[in-house]
């Protein structure tokens, strides 16, 4: 996630890049392996800097499996507004929770090289927030959402 400039924005100037919705237009033309993947990635940091450089918020909300493309990412945006937020979920639990049905799909085969199930996920070594999960006790995605609000409240991004 990139927030733009460290001085306190308002929550209106917030603009959210889902995964899922990016593949039906700007990386309607990539798949889940390795390659484009990376270029998935690559493209959203794109789009969040032009987003940031323009004093919004932008929460890019994707799987991102690869540390490399993930600092890339952080490259491309100045490291203090550069927020990496590692959600530590049991693969149960994103079976469980997902309203999408990719797991379903890569288990049945129609999806390959998804992260997880037939393709590595390497966990950051250097987020700022890890929200940590245990498949018999896991927050729900609202409490999950205010444990990063309240980081970005903390750290002067966000005021009231």
């Amino acid at each position: 996630m990139h927030t733009g400039s460290r001085a306190a924005l308002q929550r209106s100037l917030t603009y959210i890049l889902d995964g899922d919705n990016l593949r039906h237009g700007l990386n309607r033309d990539l798949c889940f392996k390795a390659k484009d993947l990376a270029k998935n990635i690559r493209r959203v940091g794109e789009v969040a800097k032009l987003f940031a450089d323009a004093g919004l918020i932008c929460i890019a909300s994707l799987i991102s499996p690869y540390r490399s493309e993930r600092s890339a990412c952080r490259k491309l945006l100045n490291n203090s507004t550069f927020i990496e937020v590692f959600l530590n979920v049991p693969l149960e639990v994103c079976e469980a929770r997902d309203p999408k049905g990719l797991y379903k799909l890569t288990r049945a085969g129609k999806i390959k090289g998804f992260t997880g199930i037939d393709d590595p996920y390497e966990p950051p070594s250097d987020c700022e927030i890890v929200i940590e999960c245990k498949a018999s006790d896991c927050a729900t995605p609202k409490s999950m959402a205010d444990q990063v609000v309240s980081y970005l409240k903390a750290n002067g991004f966000l005021q009231d």
